[in-house]
């Protein structure tokens, strides 16, 4: 099979076989690894608190810097060459791949984790832990995690458009740090095995945890069980959609899928705010705007050293957020670079930072402006519903409180479910592309290796759901963020030294500038 043939091994094959050696015998002691894993990441949460809010902080910083400076203003590919997307096809682009299926299930009912365990000694379930649970959550999708997300694109699009280098790897990137024997020998191939072992490790996590999203609501609009046989039908389905997109590639599948689901998005909101509470839903999201953009430095630093010996929510959580934020970073810089042909560096970096962002906060304000109304209204028990059962299961229970439930859950099922669609064939493209042997500054990944990559992750998922080992690979992928922060600062270095070395914003520019 010509496929096959197409996928370098050196570096595939030892990232495959890692996953497998960490599944397997966490899976068959789950709860000791799980305890053991969770104590790891307890001690980071303890000792390196301060350094995740740093190193989010600093990587935003970094992003305004080359936005704003002289580098801003490098053309990725020939000067003058025209984007590849609109503006709005490439923002929609970004989104998709930036917020996924999980914002549907944080925007929904991850205020209620934060109104029973507030920062700042606020007591328990009030109004104020309330506006802060909802702000937390457009929190989780603001400026510092996609600045996570994108500050290795810069390095990656030179390569690709500008340097037309074939191969597209972290490599390749911090080739002008390490030079050729690093990046040709062992060296480079150990960056290379990294960043795929957490892409495979957090893409096999992703659809494991994002298909509850669906079963959920479809065992509750067919009031029928939530069984692993259910699970399997949703995921072969979910996997048929996102193999097709990623076989039809960017032009065909992905963009059509991500722009599609912008409206669809769009039309849910309107519904909601229609058939709901919408008046609350919009005082609401202005009251929590405002909370969070007054308090945004506080929560952006915020480690809660008084409390000394407990820990609340917030704190562990944003730990974790950024800690598995870090791990996805390569992917989304990787993929956000290839479709980046033709924008600048400013372009790439600001969109990336707002627009997601912009959207979060708005599906954030509307899906936890919804659960909030029904909880002070005592329509739906949401707490209770959270503290006795998985979170999850307060999704249906809220969206069920709209007129047309049907209607609701059904919408609310499609956008999980091509979020998470166009999330996955983004990933794919990228694991294809970055294991390919074929120049990928001129051509695609081969389709046949897109179709492979998505049928490894989800045999891989598949496996994982079925024997329990999701939840340690979950933790995982958290903790494997350490070193990827590392390979993310140097390639900022990187980029900026190719184009110093190249004087790019001198002769990289577009003529009109």
């Amino acid at each position: 099979m010509k496929g096959w043939r197409l996928i370098d091994y050196r570096i595939f094959l030892p990232s495959l076989l890692i996953i497998v050696a960490i599944s397997i015998p966490f899976s068959m002691y789950e709860s000791e690894s799980l305890n053991l894993l969770n104590a790891i990441f307890d001690t980071i949460v303890d000792v390196f608190s301060w350094g995740y809010i740093w190193y989010a902080l600093i990587l935003l910083g970094a992003g305004l810097y080359l936005s704003f400076s002289k580098y801003g203003k490098v053309v990725l590919g020939n000067p003058n060459e025209k984007p590849r997307f609109t503006m709005f096809e490439y923002a929609s682009i970004l989104i998709a791949m930036g917020v996924g299926s999980t914002i549907m299930r944080t925007g929904m009912v991850q205020w209620t984790q934060v109104a029973l365990d507030p920062p700042f000694g606020i007591s328990p379930e009030s109004q104020e832990a309330l506006l802060w649970g909802n702000a937390y959550s457009m929190f989780l999708w603001s400026f510092q995690v996609f600045a996570i997300f994108v500050m290795a694109a810069p390095a990656m699009a030179y390569v690709i458009h500008v340097k037309k280098k074939p191969m597209m790897r972290i490599s390749e990137a911090c080739r002008c740090i390490f030079g050729d024997n690093f990046t040709d020998g062992l060296g480079g191939k150990v960056l290379d095995v990294l960043f795929l072992v957490s892409i495979l490790s957090g893409a096999a996590v992703t659809l494991g945890l994002g298909t509850p999203i669906i079963t959920y609501n479809v065992s509750e609009l067919l009031n029928i069980d939530v069984t692993f046989g259910l699970t399997m039908i949703v995921t072969i389905i979910w996997v048929f959609l996102f193999s097709i997109s990623a076989y039809l590639g960017i032009e065909k599948g992905i963009k059509r899928l991500s722009t599609f689901n912008m409206y669809l998005a769009g039309g849910l909101a309107l519904f909601i705010l229609i058939a709901g509470p919408g008046i609350f839903i919009l005082d609401y999201f202005t009251d929590t705007v405002g909370h969070l953009l007054s308090n945004y430095l506080s929560l952006s630093l915020y480690t809660d050293s008084i409390a000394m010996e407990t820990t609340t929510h917030v704190q562990s959580h944003m730990v974790f957020w950024f800690a598995y934020s870090a791990t996805w970073a390569m992917l989304h810089s990787i993929f956000a670079a290839k479709i980046s042909k033709g924008r600048t560096v400013k372009e790439m970096i600001l969109t990336y930072l707002l627009a997601p962002t912009m959207l979060s906060w708005f599906a954030t304000g509307v899906l936890g402006g919804l659960g909030v109304e029904r909880y002070l209204t005592g329509q739906v028990s949401v707490l209770d519903t959270v503290q006795s059962e998985d979170p999850l299961h307060a999704i249906p229970n809220i969206l069920s409180s709209l007129p047309w439930a049907s209607v609701a859950i059904i919408a609310f099922v499609i956008v999980s479910m091509i979020f998470l669609t166009t999330t996955l064939d983004s990933t794919t493209y990228t694991i294809a592309a970055y294991t390919s042997k074929r120049d990928m500054s001129k051509v695609e990944p081969s389709r046949k290796l897109r179709i492979i990559v998505a049928a490894i992750i989800t045999t891989l998922a598949l496996i994982l759901m079925q024997i329990g080992g999701l939840a340690p690979l979950e933790v995982i992928s958290g903790l494997m963020g350490l070193p990827i922060i590392v390979i993310q600062f140097l390639t900022i270095y990187a980029a900026k030294k190719m184009m110093d070395q190249d004087k790019a914003w001198i002769y990289n520019v577009r003529k009109e500038q």
